[in-house]
C-alpha cells in the first residue's frame, strides 16, 4: 500500500513538474528580460509585482475583488443553474425543444455587450446588471451542451426507465443527468469562462469597482503598472477558477473514471 501512494506521489510530482517548467522559465525570462527596462509601456515585471502587492493585499482586495468574485460567483450560477435545468426540460420534450430552438438561437447570436444599454435602463449602474449580464451571456454552452446530452440517452435506456416504472424526477436524477453529465460539464466550464469575461466587460461599463473598472480607470489615467497588474490578475484568477472547476469535475463524473478503466475504453 505504501509502494503505491509512494508512486502516486512521485507520478503527481512528475506532473507538477511537466506542467510548470514552461510557465516559470517564462516569468524568469520576462523578469531578466525587463529589469533595465526604461520604456512607460512596458515596466519592469518586478514594478508589476510590487503594484500587484500593493493595491490588491490591502485596501484593493475589499474594494474591488471582493464584490468582481461575488458577482462572478452568482452570475455564474444563476446561468448554470438556468442551463442545467431548461436543458433538461428543452431536452426531453421533442415539441419544447422545436418551439424553443428559434429563440435560443436568436437570443444566443446577440453579443452580450450589445445588450450592457439595454441592462443599464433595466437594472442601472450596480451589481444586478453586471450579474444580469454575466447570466445572459454565459448560459448559451451549458444550455446547448445540456439539451444535446439529454438528446444522446440511449433508446434502450429509455425502455428500461419505462420496465423499472421510474418516476419522472427518478429518471432525471438517476438516468439522464449521469448520462448528460460529461457534456453539461463540458459546457460548464465554457460557462465559467464566459463569467469570468463578462464580470470584466460589464464592470468597465458600468460599475465604480471591482477588477474591471481597475483596469479600465488604470488605463484612463494612464498608470501602465497598474494596467499590467490588473491583468495578470485577471489571468491568475481565471487559471485558479478553471483548477478548482476541474477538481470539482472529476470529483462528480469520478463514476466515468472507474467505468473507462473496468470497460478499457479509455486506453
Amino acid at each position: 500500500m505504501s509502494s503505491i501512494r509512494a508512486s502516486r506521489r512521485r507520478g503527481a510530482a512528475k506532473l507538477f513538474l511537466l506542467r510548470a517548467w514552461l510557465p516559470v522559465s517564462l516569468v524568469a525570462l520576462w523578469w531578466i528580460a525587463s529589469a533595465s527596462s526604461t520604456s512607460l509601456y512596458f515596466p519592469p515585471l518586478q514594478t508589476i509585482v510590487e503594484t500587484l502587492r500593493q493595491d490588491w493585499l490591502g485596501p484593493g482586495f475589499l474594494q474591488h475583488m471582493v464584490p468582481s468574485m461575488g458577482k462572478f460567483l452568482a452570475g455564474f450560477l444563476i446561468a448554470s443553474a438556468l442551463g442545467v435545468g431548461l436543458g433538461v426540460c428543452i431536452g426531453m420534450y421533442p415539441a419544447l425543444r422545436a418551439g424553443a430552438e428559434p429563440i435560443i438561437q436568436f437570443l444566443r447570436s446577440l453579443p452580450p455587450p450589445v445588450l450592457l444599454p439595454i441592462g443599464l435602463l433595466l437594472f442601472g449602474i450596480g451589481p444586478s446588471m453586471n450579474i444580469a449580464i454575466i447570466a445572459f451571456g454565459a448560459i448559451w454552452p451549458t444550455l446547448l451542451n445540456t439539451i444535446d446530452g439529454v438528446r444522446s440517452l440511449d433508446p434502450q435506456l429509455t425502455e428500461m426507465t419505462r420496465s423499472y416504472r421510474l418516476t419522472r424526477a427518478q429518471k432525471v436524477r438517476c438516468v439522464i443527468l449521469p448520462n448528460a453529465g460529461p457534456q453539461i460539464f463540458a459546457g460548464l466550464r465554457t460557462t465559467l469562462q464566459l463569467s469570468i469575461i463578462l464580470i470584466v466587460v460589464s464592470e468597465m461599463v458600468a460599475s465604480t469597482h471591482g477588477i474591471g473598472y481597475y483596469v479600465l480607470n488604470s488605463q484612463q489615467t494612464f498608470a501602465v503598472p497598474q494596467t499590467w497588474a490588473g491583468t495578470l490578475l485577471l489571468g491568475m484568477l481565471g487559471y485558479l477558477a478553471n483548477l478548482l472547476f476541474i477538481r470539482l469535475e472529476r470529483y462528480v463524473l469520478r463514476w466515468q473514471t472507474g467505468l473507462l478503466a473496468t470497460t478499457g475504453s479509455g486506453a
